[in-house]
């Protein structure tokens, strides 16, 4: 094998299927996309710090190559059925392993502007977690996947984006990539900190990155604790990097003064997860009745995720989606054009307690400051990333939603026609913003019609 050209070959057998816990409930197909899965193999490096040398809170890491390791792994590819659909640009998407399952957020959460778009996505197996449960699912679709640990997460992570270019007739079905960036969600933001800091500039492959629900800290290079403390984006990279972060997600080492390559949302009303990730979002085809449900349960929220997930409270039902739609097209337009998106307030933080901060919240019991949206600026109900619990510790990443009364709804608005004016400058106004994309304000203007709130 060598290290540098992968073998990529389609998967086969088993149930016939990718082997995925949460995935989209509708046909590719009915959208004008395809799902094919392939298996890569090569041979993957080991990285860790010279002798005596720290990992700085800076970020700013020298690393070398220390050993080599075969590994077999597994990638979905999602792109366009038409050539002429696809806008050049492939996202690679560290796969979450938090439950020890993959999981491909960033796809489930920004999947309708990424096939309105033309994007590619693909979900990658990155880590050692992801592939042994993998193989427990599907054992003769994924008899000879072998993962030689997480040390070499991070030179596979390498190796599948230069594949993107380099073998794209197999990989990609003969689609030419202009632009590729990497991207992942919480526990993959957290490998991508390290992959940053550390990888990036030893060969750079991704022009970019999207890090949605990143930690204080970055995770392991070679060792436990060879990363010890906080840990910024350094500020040498040269590459575009957009920081996203919910309510829960909010923490001070984020916080780094927006340069020419880095930006940080905060977005108020929002949660690690919410009840879009959980349930929402799977059956959403982009033909706007996602939005539909989106309002609905502002004033019915569900208490569960995936119906099994049960928390003491009604979860969070914020705009995660519609702003991380947008996130993704501003960083694609960054990375196209060499120009940022505007610098955006933060949340008004009083406190930063791991996954449980606090903030300055207005009489409604929304969080000020942050990306405004109507879900907040014109609300339904008090939403937060923080407040939850259950009887399963992830009850603590979905945040609450606790609908307005009647009678506050009355108090607020007076008549729907007033709500209505009220959401509608709002949602024009996050347009203006570029925090809403123009397809999503429309698909949230008919919703809010169609609901009948008083």
């Amino acid at each position: 094998m060598n290290t540098e050209v992968l073998h990529i070959e389609v998967a086969a057998g088993g149930a016939g299927q990718p082997a995925l816990p949460a995935k989209l409930q509708f046909p590719m197909e009915s959208v004008g996309y395809s799902a094919k899965e392939f298996v890569l193999s090569g041979v993957a490096a080991a990285y860790a710090p010279p002798d005596g040398t720290a990992l700085s809170e800076n970020g700013q890491w020298g690393v070398t190559k220390c050993s080599n390791e075969a590994y077999v792994t597994r990638a979905v590819v999602y792109r366009p059925l038409d050539a002429e659909a696809f806008n050049g640009t492939v996202i690679v998407e560290w796969m979450n392993v938090t439950s020890g399952s993959d999981s491909s957020p960033v796809w489930i959460y920004t999947h309708n502007e990424l096939i309105r778009e033309g994007y590619v996505l693909i979900s990658l197996s990155a880590q050692a977690a992801g592939v042994e449960s993998t193989k427990a699912m599907d054992k003769k679709r994924y008899a000879r996947l072998l993962h030689p640990g997480d040390i070499y997460s991070y030179d596979i992570f390498s190796q599948v984006g230069r594949a993107v270019r380099n073998q794209a007739e197999i990989l990609l079905g003969g689609l030419s990539p202009k632009r590729i960036m990497g991207a992942g969600e919480s526990q993959s933001a957290y490998r991508l900190v390290t992959y940053v800091n550390a990888i990036h500039l030893l060969s750079p492959v991704y022009e970019g990155y999207l890090l949605q629900s990143r930690p204080e800290k970055g995770a392991p290079l070679n060792t436990r604790d060879d990363v010890s403390g906080s840990t910024e984006v350094r500020s040498d990279l040269g590459v575009p990097v957009l920081i996203f972060q919910t309510e829960t997600d909010v923490n001070a080492v984020t916080r780094q003064v927006d340069t020419a390559t880095y930006r940080l949302w905060e977005v108020a009303g929002t949660a690690h997860f919410d009840a879009y990730g959980g349930g929402l979002g799977l059956m959403d085809t982009g033909d706007g009745e996602g939005a539909v449900r989106a309002l609905q349960a502002l004033r019915n929220p569900p208490d569960n995720v995936f119906g099994f997930i049960r928390c003491d409270k009604a979860i969070n039902t914020g705009p995660m989606s519609f702003v991380l739609n947008a996130a993704v097209h501003a960083l694609n337009e960054w990375i196209k054009t060499g120009l940022p998106p505007s610098s955006v307030q933060t949340l008004q933080a009083t406190d930063f307690t791991l996954y449980n901060p606090s903030f300055v919240r207005d009489e409604f019991g929304n969080a000020r400051g942050g990306i405004r949206t109507p879900f907040v600026d014109v609300p339904l109900a008090a939403l937060a990333g923080t407040g939850n619990t259950g009887n399963q510790e992830f009850c603590l990443f979905f945040g609450t939603t606790e609908p307005f009364t009647p009678a506050e709804l009355i108090n607020l608005y007076s008549t729907q026609e007033g709500f209505l004016a009220k959401w509608n400058k709002a949602v024009e106004a996050a347009v203006e913003s570029g925090v809403i994309r123009p397809a999503d304000a429309k698909s949230l203007i008919d919703a809010a019609f169609s609901l009948k709130v008083l």
